[in-house]
């Protein structure tokens, strides 16, 4: 019995080891197999994440590739900085990483603590650009697992010059990338693609050259090349810092493209960022481009769009005549000329150099009603211009759905409909291009890492009015600067066709006693190569457009005329 009790219990022992021994083969080679095949791997292989050089932004001035001495003007380029990193299944003691890191690198001990232990992640990005000193202190603790590497940084050699342009390059999560402006539309050409090695390690942990190993090469990214002239760009910063100062506007945009192609030459915001301090700004709406985001009320800039439906229905001539009364009644409503003058028997040619409200209204309603919502969207003024730049907003002419007399009546002199600024620099380049409409762009050349090179070509969006009825309407818009409110945008020597804008701004329902004063123009007027817009939200001390933003757009384009050795029109 003794004998019996003695062997069942042995035979209880060798059950007993025999199921421990099951359950700990099960435990590593089935439960934990993932965890101990990492262990035993990181003792002989290593992995490295191999980074992509980030493509580089220029522009180049109009000399280039004619003038030995000069060369493309960076505007975004690379510097390296150190970071560390985490290969979290490599940390043999990852509470005491954590303790240790968290204090050096200036971190949430939790949210690195998430990071440090993520089991089977060969790559967790802790912190970047670190200083020299916090470098060597990361050096002298020699945490197994915690490793430093050299990365690209973007460096912006303009600071706050062309920002709205460029963006800049920050992070999603814990990754770069561009945001904004050309870094964030074209992310994935300039941030190229990441690659990967997987080799055999020695005991001092550097790689066997002649050990098997695995190799995805990283795919730099595409240098771009953008459409933007440096000195027309920075003369134009400088004018729309001064006439802001010197008015006391609120803010103010000024564009410059060349309307036979679409592409922009200078696009100027204010206020502005510093694309190298972009953490530093407390409202991310500065980070928005106006040129291309804000919506307004363009007033009077927009009367020749009127005049050139009416003209190329064949409904008007730039002669036919209306008699100005300082006013016109529609409905129950009044609508009265900005200097509440009467004018008597006017021309359109005279309704455009005197910017009559009334003029406008004449033409207008000679269009039918659809007909001329139906051209506002040929023009371009209710959709994206499709420009490349993130963030752009299409305009809006919804309140034209309603039919009412009132809605058109207004937007026959460019209130109750709001547009961007862009949009409007596309539809004057309509008039200025033989009645084409052309996509603006920004990027000229993508030079690709094996040296391919493409370069965008134009694109026409649409056949807007004929070629008959721009060039009428160009010789209005010429009559405007020779004998209208327009004067003080002329140049000696030269044809400039243009027309002003004062725009009151809606507010609460009505409109407020604030203001937007424009712009617009294109020159040699007959041969155009430029188109300007300047637009001035609600500068003080002056009242009209004629006498503020109009001797901007002379500067700017007598200044553009003797940089490129434009010889005089007559």
């Amino acid at each position: 019995m003794r004998s019996n009790s003695r062997l069942y219990f042995l035979l209880f022992l060798i059950i007993l080891v025999g199921f421990t021994l099951i359950f700990r083969l099960f435990t590593l080679q089935i439960l934990k197999y993932d965890f101990y095949k990492g262990l035993a791997t990181s003792q002989h292989q290593t992995h490295q994440i191999l980074f992509p050089k980030r493509g580089e932004i220029f522009i180049k001035d109009r000399f280039y590739g004619r003038d030995p001495l000069s060369q493309l003007f960076p505007l975004a380029v690379n510097r390296e900085w150190p970071m560390v990193y985490a290969v979290p299944k490599e940390i043999e003691n990852k509470e005491e990483a954590v303790e240790i890191l968290a204090s050096l690198l200036d971190l949430d001990e939790e949210i690195l603590r998430q990071k440090i232990n993520k089991r089977n992640d060969p790559y967790e990005p802790l912190k970047h650009k670190l200083s020299p000193e916090i470098v060597d202190k990361i050096k002298e603790l020699d945490i197994k697992g915690i490793e430093l590497v050299s990365e690209n940084w973007r460096y912006y050699p303009v600071s706050n010059l062309v920002s709205h342009v460029i963006g800049f390059v920050g992070f999603s999560g814990d990754e770069k990338s561009g945001q904004y402006g050309i870094e964030g539309y074209y992310n994935r050409k300039l941030g190229g693609e990441t690659g990967y090695l997987e080799g055999e390690k020695d005991p001092q942990g550097r790689l066997i050259a002649i050990a098997k190993k695995y190799l995805q090469p990283a795919k730099d990214g595409s240098d771009l090349i953008l459409t933007i002239d440096p000195n027309i760009q920075f003369f134009v910063e400088e004018k729309l810092k001064q006439i802001i100062e010197d008015l006391e506007a609120e803010a103010g945009t000024i564009i410059v493209e060349n309307p036979k192609t679409g592409a922009i030459k200078a696009l100027v915001n204010r206020p502005t960022f510093d694309s190298n301090k972009y953490f530093e700004v407390e409202d991310i709406n500065i980070f928005l481009n106006p040129a291309i985001h804000n919506l307004f009320e363009p007033g009077s800039i927009f009367k020749p769009i009127t005049m050139a439906i009416a003209l190329d229905k064949k409904l008007l001539s730039p002669n036919t005549v209306y008699e100005d009364k300082g006013f016109v009644k529609i409905g129950g409503y009044t609508i009265s000329n900005s200097d509440d003058e009467i004018q008597g028997i006017q021309t359109m040619t005279e309704v455009l150099e005197k910017s009559l409200n009334t003029g406008a209204v004449f033409a207008g309603q000679l269009i039918p009603k659809r007909t001329f919502k139906k051209y506002l969207e040929k023009f371009g003024l209710s959709k994206k211009t499709g420009i490349d730049l993130g963030g752009e907003t299409k305009g809006d002419i919804s309140n034209l759905k309603n039919m009412r007399d009132i809605e058109y009546a207004t937007a026959f002199f460019g209130q109750g409909i709001a547009i961007t600024p862009i949009e409007l620099v596309a539809a004057m380049g309509v008039i200025a291009n033989q009645g084409k409409l052309i996509r603006p762009y920004l990027v000229e050349k993508f030079i690709y890492p094996d040296g391919r090179e493409e370069t965008t070509k134009p694109k026409v969006v649409d056949q807007v009015i004929s070629s008959e009825t721009a060039e009428k309407l160009t010789k209005m818009m010429v009559s405007v600067v020779e004998n209208g409110y327009g004067e003080k945008a002329g140049v000696p020597g030269y044809f400039i066709a243009g027309k002003t804008g004062t725009a009151q701004v809606p507010e609460g329902g009505g409109y407020s006693d604030k203001t937007i004063h424009s712009f617009g123009g294109f020159f040699p007027a007959f041969d155009p190569q430029f188109l300007i817009l300047v637009k001035l939200d609600n500068p003080q001390k002056i009242r009209f457009a004629a006498d503020s933003v109009a001797p901007v757009f002379g500067e700017i384009a007598e200044y553009i005329l003797n940089y490129y050795e434009i010889p005089p029109s007559r």
